[in-house]
């Protein structure tokens, strides 16, 4: 389990240890399964690349359940090649940007590529669930979607919510994806925090040779993470958490807490940054 700094700890902190406190590296690698825990809502996020064959999800002995989703929900989303998710005996396709809620309760949860070559890549986040809501696949297509931002600010973006109030009933998850548009860098600036639940982001389709600076802490006492590609932030319900990339890039945007209202922040006003 990962405990993160109290807003005044963070006053404090180096380079390497804000690091190692709010970015989450290395969780997807070919054939294994990774998973890491912190206590952010006991937010478990994991990775999945299964390659040679099927990887099966299994609970950890932290967790001290016999099976993963006992007592969790789990949102789980595609950013590779085709693959499947099974769950109880069913299969799942999950194409790229492509996700699957999977509620308590529904065990037997085996992750697969479709080819060897070009693996599905399988992003984890589940958090505890006191009930059991249905399997859920959702499309790009399918979910609720808005342009926002403009050229003018560089923030012109693509919002997806996947996992929300109106859509996929959940416990507490809430889930989506954000898109960058060509020549648009910036994400969520203004900033806010949210009081009620807690949020991580996870980077990705950015170029090799670029990174995203993810800025986070108290709005008076700001610190910013180099984050590369497939690599996560987490966000306290204190913390702002914004990015400006090099490139354009996606994010996938994960909550939990008490509110599930995706309005549910507290505005920043930008005077008061620092």
């Amino acid at each position: 389990m990962r405990y993160l700094p109290s807003p005044i700890e963070l006053r404090g902190l180096g380079t390497d240890q804000l690091r190692a406190a709010f970015l989450v590296e290395d969780l997807f690698i070919p054939d294994e399964i990774i998973l890491r825990a912190i206590d952010l809502d006991r937010v478990i996020l994991g990775g999945a690349v299964p390659t040679s064959g099927p990887l099966p999800l299994q609970a950890t002995a932290l967790m001290a359940a016999d099976y993963f989703t006992e007592r969790r929900e789990l949102g789980v989303l595609n950013i590779g090649g085709q693959g499947s998710v099974g769950v109880a005996g069913a299969r799942y396709e999950l194409a790229k940007d492509e996700l699957l809620y999977i509620g308590r309760g529904h065990r037997d949860v085996v992750f697969a590529s479709e080819a060897a070559a070009h693996p599905a890549c399988f992003y984890l986040v589940s958090y505890p669930a006191h009930t059991s809501f249905p399997v859920t696949r959702v499309t790009r297509a399918e979910a609720d979607s808005e342009q926002l931002g403009s050229a003018e600010r560089a923030n012109l973006r693509y919002l997806s919510r996947y996992v929300h109030p109106g859509g996929p009933a959940s416990a507490q998850l809430v889930m989506g994806v954000t898109s960058m548009r060509p020549g648009s860098v910036w994400n969520t600036m203004p900033p806010h925090t949210h009081q009620r639940r807690t949020e991580v982001y996870l980077y990705y389709d950015l170029p090799d040779d670029a990174v995203v600076f993810h800025f986070l802490g108290e709005p008076t006492e700001t610190r910013s993470l180099v984050v590369r590609n497939r690599q996560v932030a987490v966000s306290p319900g204190w913390s702002i958490h914004a990015g400006c990339g090099t490139a354009s890039y996606s994010f996938c945007w994960a909550m939990g807490g008490e509110n599930q209202v995706f309005a549910d922040m507290q505005a920043v006003n930008m005077g008061a940054l620092r």
